[in-house]
């Protein structure tokens, strides 16, 4: 456990300004054959190296060159920087809350030439209202308690372009069975395990058809977030499609996407 990631971290990297003690380091890995290279910091998620979960998530993208993506709550912008390097053609916007994790993230779309990418500061998916994109990956602020998480399930719609994604890596320790039974249950098609490793979970959530009574995101924003009766529940989560076959998760800090 890296220092920011105590009780007292955790409460910082998902808040605005968190109060450690700055400890710039350098890291780096190699993505799909290139050597990335990224600052990180005390104060921000996975402040001193590669976060597994996240590292799994970055292997299972699967962009397309021109999709649109949103890395919602960033960090020190590994996702972002790998969408940017894989959609060279599209557009990536990351975004977080943590004004330090913001910062480090545009220092890391410069020193990776992500031109293609750009930072934007707020809670959840505020900096990007309107906006609507092909991928939105996520390793969301567990910490930060259920009803948040379900908040960001639940607002996703919204954001997806027809045949939209999104994209949620989580592990058993952090409930990711019951949000993959709460996105089964409330999106249609439904969800799916994408990727598993380590303990992790990559799901992959189709964007959902707005049915006649319901459009866009209002009824499931309405049900996951205000229907409490429902959050208390711990459904059992569905196992994934035989046809899935999950990639295991790289260790963290070195290769991820070689080849």
């Amino acid at each position: 456990m890296t220092p920011d990631e105590g009780p007292v971290g955790a409460e910082q990297y998902f808040a605005e300004h968190p109060h450690a003690r700055p400890d710039r380091r350098e890291l780096r890995f190699l993505y799909r054959g290139e050597l990335l290279s990224f600052v990180v910091d005390t104060g921000v998620f996975a402040s001193h190296r590669l976060d597994p979960g996240t590292a799994l998530l970055i292997e299972n993208l699967g962009l397309r060159p021109t999709d649109r993506v949103l890395d919602l709550g960033c960090g020190w912008g590994a996702v972002g920087v790998a969408a940017a390097r894989s959609a060279p053609r599209g557009e990536v916007v990351l975004t977080d809350v943590n004004r330090r994790a913001a910062r480090l993230a545009e220092e890391n779309l410069s020193r990776n030439a992500a031109r293609n990418a750009s930072v934007r500061v707020g809670r959840l998916f505020e900096p990007v209202s309107g906006m609507t994109f092909d991928v939105v990956a996520t390793n969301p602020p567990f910490r930060a308690g259920r009803e948040v998480v379900l908040g960001m399930l639940a607002a996703a719609p919204a954001y997806l372009a027809p045949g939209g994604r999104l994209l949620v890596v989580g592990k058993g320790g952090q409930g990711i069975r019951y949000y993959q039974a709460w996105l089964a249950s409330h999106w249609a098609p439904g969800v799916r395990v994408l990727a598993r490793g380590s303990g992790y979970r990559v799901l992959e959530a189709a964007a959902p058809t707005p049915g006649p009574a319901e459009g866009a995101a209002g009824g499931l924003l309405a049900e996951g977030v205000k229907n409490r009766r429902s959050l208390g529940r711990r459904p059992r989560a569905p196992s994934a499609p035989r046809s899935t076959r999950p990639r295991r998760a790289a260790e963290p800090g070195t290769v991820i996407g070689a080849g």
